[in-house]
């Protein structure tokens, strides 16, 4: 069921916010939780067991590592020093045990119906050469809705219970309404249990002013998936289904209209969804903060599918950086290179993990390897050229902070985001070669048989001209919400309706336009 669908905006959520608010306070979860096991029941059918598998995997794991913590904490003070030590030690391994079952339960069920074509693909080409004859068998699977989405708020949620960070939740519905929640099942974010889990859970009253703002959010999420994004495919589609007849600036625009269409799809649908989320009262995670205003590669992706970037930080990048070989690496570089490389090269160390896993996390397929690496690379450039950096600030004399400098660095983050985008959407590491040493030849190909016409063109310039104002405002520290909220009644409504309008007129739906799916619900 797509977001923007109408079953999805008047009869699914006007349903369900009927229904919420009809049932008693305490009891408007069950309204959350039915809702939401028949979005996915539609969009998934019988795969729905997955989504069960990995609920009650991590409810009865959670519950498994709080015994063996109670069963110790119970007899601790009566214990001496060296038994308390040796009993905790033996507790730990055992929470170690459930914890590593439920993380592989669940990753190994998401890689094998995810990534087992791509690596048995992979195994019998090298096998045939090994040993003719060898095949792994062919295998017809179908890969559940949100899968790379709940499996990770699911292990999550089992890392922290492990960590002592979040205790294990004795309520099986409060975190079944957690992993499956209709607002955030299908795209994410990927939501923290501690975030989440309570005020999905917890009856909310109607208030007006979150109507309002998620109103709001909804209307400007569909302008943006609606009015940009789907128009925006019918030029990538031209362009990226027939590469070999385009080059040189054709390619460059198909380029820079894809980061647009994949912007505009994915944190439109975002909006669509805090705004379904804000009519319960429930405030969902960001997932965007104005990535193309980031200064560098590190900073994009602190602003781009931030909840992404934040579980890869705490449960990839911190265990590895204070892992023991780690550790071990630093104090060895440092003790026989040098300071820098001492911090810099255990960070190379966890952050190659990290990327590895963002590439993979993407898709089963080399390209998407390699997209993780080429970030990987450009990450490595900051980190070990540091040195090299602060002494070519010192050399010049250029103030980091000058307006004209820091829009350099912003155009030349946005080109490198550009190139990792084209690798992003090209078919394969082939054609994206390709089509890269293609933009540097002349033009080829008909600037008004791209799929668009002026008249979707001019849509398509002033309607990413409109988000790029939006953003220079957020950008500042301005909550459009709030100035909205703030108007005389007339002018509100006025804006309101005149979104409203735009979409109805200027959306990328009927003859002529196909239908587009999300494009991170593929994921």
């Amino acid at each position: 069921m797509s977001y923007t669908s109408y079953f999805y905006l008047l009869f699914f959520l006007g349903v369900l916010v009927a229904l919420y608010y009809l049932m008693p306070l305490k009891k408007r979860w069950l309204v959350l939780l039915g809702g939401s096991y028949f979005f996915y029941w539609l969009a998934s059918g019988k795969l729905i067991v997955f989504l069960l598998i990995t609920t009650v995997s991590v409810y009865l794991g959670a519950l498994a590592m709080e015994r063996e913590q109670q069963a110790f904490d119970s007899v601790r003070k009566s214990l001496e020093k060296e038994e308390r030590k040796a009993r905790k030690a033996v507790m730990m391994r055992r929470k170690r045990h459930i914890v590593f079952a439920m993380v592989l339960i669940n990753v190994g069920l998401l890689a094998f119906l995810k990534y087992y074509h791509f690596f048995s693909a992979n195994i019998n080409a090298l096998g045939s050469h090994l040993e003719p004859g060898f095949q792994l068998p062919a295998l017809k699977l179908l890969m559940p809705l949100g899968i790379s989405f709940y499996t990770l708020s699911a292990v999550g949620y089992v890392i922290d219970v492990y960590r002592g960070q979040t205790a294990a939740d004795h309520h099986f519905g409060r975190l079944a309404l957690f992993l499956s929640l209709f607002t955030n099942i299908t795209e994410g974010p990927i939501s923290r249990y501690d975030q989440l889990a309570g005020q999905a859970f917890e009856g909310h009253r109607a208030d007006y002013r979150q109507f309002t703002f998620g109103a709001q959010l909804i209307l400007w999420g569909l302008f943006q998936k609606m009015v940009l994004a789907d128009r925006a495919a019918l030029l990538v589609s031209t362009v990226f289904g027939s590469p070999s007849d385009y080059s040189g600036g054709i390619v460059i625009l198909a380029m820079f209209v894809y980061t647009l269409q994949i912007y505009a799809d994915f944190a439109g649908c975002m909006d669509i969804v805090r705004g379904s989320g804000a009519l319960f009262g429930i405030e969902i995670a960001r997932n965007f903060n104005q990535p193309f205003f980031s200064k560098s590669i590190g900073e994009f992706w602190r602003r781009w599918h931030m909840t992404l970037g934040a579980w890869f930080k705490d449960y990839i990048f911190y265990p590895v950086t204070l892992s023991k070989t780690n550790m071990k690496l630093g104090r060895w570089a440092k003790k026989h290179l040098s300071v820098h490389l001492g911090q810099a090269m255990p960070t190379a160390f966890a952050l190659f993990f990290v990327w590895l896993a963002n590439g993979l996390w993407h898709g089963a397929a080399w390209k998407y390897v390699a997209y993780g690496m080429y970030y990987y690379v450009l990450t490595l450039f900051g980190l070990f050229g540091k040195p090299v950096i602060h002494c070519f600030y010192e050399k010049t004399g250029i103030r980091k902070e000058s307006r004209p400098w820091q829009l350099l660095l912003i155009i030349r983050t946005f080109i490198l985001v550009n190139i990792g985008m084209l690798l992003f959407r090209a078919n394969s590491l082939r054609i994206f070669a390709e089509m890269f040493e293609s933009m540097f030849r002349k033009t080829t190909g008909n600037w008004l048989e791209l799929g668009l016409d002026r008249h979707d063109l001019a849509v398509l310039a002033l309607g990413a001209l409109l988000m790029l104002m939006v953003g220079i405002v957020r950008e500042r520290g301005i909550c459009i919400r709030e100035r909205i909220a703030s108007w005389p009644m007339v002018l509100r409504w006025t804006v309101y309706a005149g979104v409203f309008c735009a979409i109805v007129l200027l959306g990328a739906y009927g003859s002529g336009y196909g239908v587009v799916d999300p494009l991170y619900a593929n994921f």
